[in-house]
């Protein structure tokens, strides 16, 4: 039988408890970006079916906007190295998808070390984000984090259908 979905799996000993959503959705995330590393083809990863973003793209936007967003909730601007990635991420990759999901695991567990550390009493501060320095909050910030990892992988996985369903019969051309 396989597990349930990460949010039916209970309490996380060591996140607050306020704050276990956002640990669910990412560590629902690195399961299926495991997944996905796991059974897409070499030759779909970069794939644009229908001009749509490609499965490569997804999961490593889903790492550099995490990896952003992360450090706006601690209170900190981004740095150059951040606004460089930034800059390159709609470049097309030729990476293998194990090396950007690697990389994108490497995020969300660093991301999870700071969700843990976070306390119930910083949540409702408020944080600046970008260049303009638009209002948030910590949670703000978690929530969007976590729903924006959510919702590129999503896109992954249903990029990695529709090109599993593009894919020619045995036979046929």
């Amino acid at each position: 039988m396989n597990n349930p979905e990460v949010w039916l799996r209970g309490p996380l000993p060591g996140y607050p408890p306020l704050l276990l959503p956002v640990a669910h959705a990412l560590l629902q995330s690195r399961e299926d970006i495991e997944r996905l590393a796991q059974t897409v083809p070499t030759e779909h990863v970069w794939e644009r079916p229908g001009g749509a973003a490609s499965i490569g793209f997804h999961i490593g936007h889903a790492a550099g906007s995490l990896d952003r967003l992360a450090t706006y909730a601690r209170g900190e601007m981004l740095d150059d190295e951040q606004l460089r990635r930034l800059k390159a991420e709609d470049d097309a990759d030729a990476r293998p998808l194990g090396e950007v999901a690697a990389e994108t695991l490497a995020v969300i567990d660093r991301t999870l070390a700071q969700i843990r550390a976070t306390s119930d009493a910083s949540l409702l501060e408020g944080r600046r984000v970008g260049r303009a320095g638009l209002p948030s909050t910590v949670i703000g910030l978690l929530v969007h984090l976590a729903e924006h990892t959510t919702r590129h992988v999503g896109q992954a996985i249903t990029t990695a259908a529709v090109l599993r369903g593009l894919r020619p019969r045995s036979g046929e051309r």
